[in-house]
Formats: C-alpha cells, structure tokens, sequence
C-alpha cells in the first residue's frame, strides 16, 4: 500500500485527486496539507467527500510530513511548489508536482514567462515531463513527474502524431483552445463570478498565457526541430472541459483517411485518447469527469490540417493525469482509479 500525501488539498485539483484516490486499491491517504484551513476536515470545504470525514488539513510542514509518505502530490500555485518539491525529492521521496515549476527545461524561459526565478536547478533537471502518451518509458521509476498544464496536453495530444511522422509545416500552427472557469482554479473573484461569466465568451491571456512555452517545448520535441505556435486561450461559461482547435498546414500528400490511420496507430496503445471515426468531432460533455482525451481530425480545402480534441481540465488535464502518472511510476494497472465514464447530462 503506498503511502501519500497531498500538499495543498484545497483546491480544485486537490479535491479531484481526493476524489479519485479513493477508489484507488493500492493507495492509502495519510496527509492533506491546507494552511488556510489548518484543523477543518475535508468534508468542512468538501462536503461531497464523505469518505474522507475524519481527515484533518494540516499545515505544511516539511519535515513533520516526510515521516507520513511515500508519494508527494504538490497541487501548489508555481513558485510556491519550488522549494517543497525540492525538499521531498532530495529527501528519497516520489513527487508528482501538479505546478507549473517543473515542466519548462530552461530556467531562464521559466523566469520569462513566470516572472520568477528558479532556485533549484539541479533537481529541474531531474524532472521527467508527465505527459504518458509521449513520455512513458521516462515516467517509469521516476522520482520527480512535472504533471503538464491542462491547456498543453489538449494540444499536445492533438499535434503529437502528426509532427513526429512530419505531415505538417511547423512554422504554420494555429491553436485555439477554450476552457471552463474551473481552469483559474478555486477562488473568490469578480470576474469569475456567475453574473460576470454567464452569457459570456471571451479570449484571455491572448499571446501572453504562460502555457505558451510549455506547449512550444513539447511540441519541438515531438517534431525534433523548433516550433513556435500562435496560441490563444478563451473562457467558456461552463465549470470543466477543455476544447482545443489546432490548424495546421499539412506539408505531406495525404488524405483524410491515411491521416486518421496514422493517429490511429500512433495511440492504440494508449488507454485515454480516443481517435472518433472520419466525420465526427468532439464535444466536453463526453469527457466531463474522466481521464479521456477525445480527437477528431478533418482536412479543408486548403490542405490545412484540422484537429479538435477536448478533455476534462481537472482530471486529464490535471489530477487524473497525476494519477496516471503515478500508476506508470510504480508500474500498476495505468488504468487503475481512472476507468470512470462521463456523467449526462
């Protein structure tokens, strides 16, 4: 029975890794970290969470929670995560860092985009970037996971196949992605507020969204040359999902059918992403709650590449993943706490 310990179980993603842990045969929850709610149960912020009735958030304090786990999950805002990843990770233990103070290789584009430092890169270079479909074999026994943004794996997911067969032009990608007001997490703010929000649909962070070079790093890695893409984020008025459009000019002969062939093979072996048949696109509902990724692809008539993924910000683009990660870590069932299908309507 693994040990773990969840640093910073107040959030959004934290109550989803909660939520998911339970039903998880080989893990055991010893500590949830919350200090603005230090003595409060789960069930006080989480009422939903009546399995976890008897736990109490605890501050956190490093040396006291080392004693408590074998697997760290830090859902911490970035910078906030540096230092506690830090402290575990040197300290023998397995962490999954669901922040974003771990996925970028350089430092320097880390302080960029994030407006801070990193003051620990030596252990940043340790960190294998938790995406499984493309990065399972690194993930296997690894000691430190950076779990990808939400916004990035929707995108990686969708570009993946085909810039590592290069049918597309890596310098002509287009990326429009929308998601749920989940997204800016578990907080009290005008702008997220219902009367702001509803009837609402608006572009945010537009060619300024810190995902922006997590998914260019990624994506370069895929193609194995340097791609920069044009990406802009929207705001939906629903809770959950993500909905990413990518264009892409297609830099190879082929059809429809060879394409979707190709996607096909490239993910068969992989549990959560689904490719839907030639015509069909799809739609958040039908991830809502799970850890799917769902793809459909089209070409128009100007040879453009078009493909729409969709996944739940909070389970594949965050905790679901996490404990996906987890299970490829310690080579368990990877499908383990994570077969749930989504809820309609």
């Amino acid at each position: 029975m693994l040990k773990v310990v969840i640093c910073g179980g107040s959030g959004y993603t934290g109550s989803e890794l909660l939520r998911l842990l339970v039903n998880h045969p080989d893990v055991l929850v010893t500590a949830i970290t919350a200090d603005r709610f230090v003595g409060k149960t789960v069930t006080d912020l989480f009422p939903h969470l009546y399995d976890y009735t008897d736990y109490v958030f605890e501050p956190l304090e490093k040396e006291t929670l080392l004693e408590k786990g074998e697997v760290f999950f830090t859902a911490l805002p970035h910078a906030a995560s540096q230092e506690v990843v830090d402290y575990f990770y040197r300290n023998g233990k397995a962490v999954i860092d669901l922040s974003a103070d771990f996925r970028l290789k350089d430092p320097f584009v880390y302080q960029q985009w994030y407006a801070t430092p990193h003051n620990h890169i030596e252990t940043l270079k340790d960190a294998v970037y938790g995406l499984p479909e493309i990065h399972r074999e690194s993930i296997r026994g690894a000691s430190l996971v950076a779990n990808p943004g939400c916004y990035p794996t929707s995108v990686i997911l969708a570009l993946y196949p085909a810039l590592k067969n290069g049918l597309v032009d890596v310098n002509h990608i287009v990326v429009d992605s929308k998601s749920g007001v989940s997204g800016a997490g578990r907080k009290g703010e005008v702008s997220l507020s219902f009367s702001e929000l509803n009837g609402g649909f608006s572009a945010y962070g537009v060619a300024t969204h810190r995902h922006t070079p997590e998914i260019d790093q990624e994506l370069s890695w895929s193609a194995q040359k340097p791609v920069t893409v044009s990406f802009t984020p929207h705001l939906l008025p629903v809770n959950r999902g993500i909905l990413s459009t990518v264009y892409a000019e297609l830099s190879a002969n082929v059809d429809l059918d060879e394409v979707l062939s190709l996607y096909e093979r490239t993910y068969e072996n992989d549990p959560f992403v689904m490719v839907l048949e030639k015509g069909r696109f799809p739609d958040i509902k039908n991830v809502r709650g799970t850890n799917y990724c769902q793809i459909g692809i089209a070409i128009n008539r100007k040879n453009t590449l078009i493909v729409v993924s969709v996944i739940d910000n909070l389970i594949k683009g965050a905790s679901g993943q996490a404990v996906q990660n987890m299970n490829i870590v310690y080579n368990l069932d990877e499908t383990t706490a994570l077969k749930a299908l989504a809820v309609l309507p």
